[in-house]
């Protein structure tokens, strides 16, 4: 075998936001994650903080709190209170940019959801092309302007008819 021995897959995502209470609000109340624990705060006077986390020395977690949203991979979500100072959340082209997609069963009800709970949407729903024909998606911003994306495809997507691997699905069993 080839790669990471014994890998099973993406076990947690972290990320930072400026208000965890504001976050906790919109994974719970919004999206339906639900809180496991809560952790912090954690400072040293040491250099473990830089050499553990790559973080300033005096940089203060004020906390962490992961959380189980549905059947994918749990979130870590930090606050921190950074010694040097922190950076606005990049965009989807800087290095570093990132977005998180949740798959629904219905797009249709979904979007509506996000949209009757106030939800910054980005544009309008897009149906791809090309191997990801069968599916649809359309991003979104949390309340501190992270984005996410809203993602279906249950019929599949165009690829699979002849893919020999194929990408991992929430609502299908592992293959």
């Amino acid at each position: 075998m080839v790669g990471l021995p014994g890998l099973r897959g993406t076990e947690h995502i972290g990320f930072t936001v400026p208000d965890l209470d504001e976050a906790e609000r919109f994974f719970v109340d919004v999206i339906g994650c639900e809180l496991v624990y809560s952790l912090g705060p954690f400072e040293r006077a040491d250099d473990w903080m830089q050499t553990n986390l790559g973080v300033h020395p005096r940089t203060v977690m004020r906390e962490l709190r992961f959380f189980r949203c549905g059947f994918g991979p749990n979130f870590e979500i930090f606050q921190y209170e950074a010694a040097d100072g922190q950076r606005p959340e990049p965009r989807n082209s800087d290095i570093g940019g990132h977005h998180l997609a949740f798959y629904v069963d219905d797009f249709d009800e979904a979007l509506a959801y996000l949209l009757s709970r106030g939800v910054e949407v980005m544009g309008e729903p897009t149906a791809s092309s090309s191997h990801s024909t069968g599916q649809r998606w359309i991003y979104f911003r949390s309340p501190w302007g992270m984005q996410f994306e809203l993602v279906s495809y249950p019929q599949g997507k165009a690829y699979e008819a002849t893919a020999p691997v194929k990408l991992w699905h929430p609502a299908r069993p592992a293959e």
